[in-house]
């Protein structure tokens, strides 16, 4: 009753608002500062799984004992930055799916940014149907490309770069 005294009504948020906003709390449990993503995977307005970045099962964290960086010069000369001491969230989500053996054929993956070459590709096999992120990742037009060919839905909360430290 109080939002009627405030004369305020309470607006739900729509299923996408909802399972990113779910995202975005999974990322809190991110090890690696570079990108601290979370992502859900969803069907039929039901959570599947959760993921989030971070060092396999066991091994030490980037925020225990810093990044482990590579560069990977691509075939238009452009060089960017990757930590590859961690499992990319989409990826972990992928796991907690075949751990529990919850089947994501026809579902929706929510994550912070565009997905990777090596995630779109686990997304596009596992039979995920649509991808929503919540913004653009600086290397991800391969995976744009990807999506397209497999016919995988893909939108974005806003069309922009996700920026982040030493791209």
């Amino acid at each position: 009753m109080a939002s009627e005294e405030n004369n305020t009504k309470h607006i739900r948020p729509s299923w996408d608002e909802y399972f990113m906003s779910l995202a975005d709390t999974v990322s809190h449990r991110a090890t690696c500062d570079r990108g601290r993503s979370g992502c859900v995977i969803a069907r039929d307005k039901q959570l599947l799984v959760t993921g989030y970045v971070g060092s396999p099962i066991g091994l030490q964290h980037c925020d225990e004992v810093g990044h482990q960086m590579k560069q990977v010069i691509h075939e238009d000369g452009k060089i960017t930055n990757h930590c590859v001491r961690t499992v990319h969230a989409e990826q972990n989500a992928l796991c907690q799916a075949a751990k529990q053996g919850v089947s994501v054929d026809g579902a929706t993956l929510y994550c912070r940014m565009t997905p990777c070459r090596t995630c779109a590709m686990l997304i596009i096999n596992c039979g995920i149907v649509r991808v929503v992120c919540e913004r653009k990742y600086h290397a991800g037009a391969e995976s744009e490309e990807m999506f397209r060919l497999a016919g995988v839905k893909l939108e974005y909360f806003h069309d922009e770069v996700q920026q982040y430290e030493k791209q």
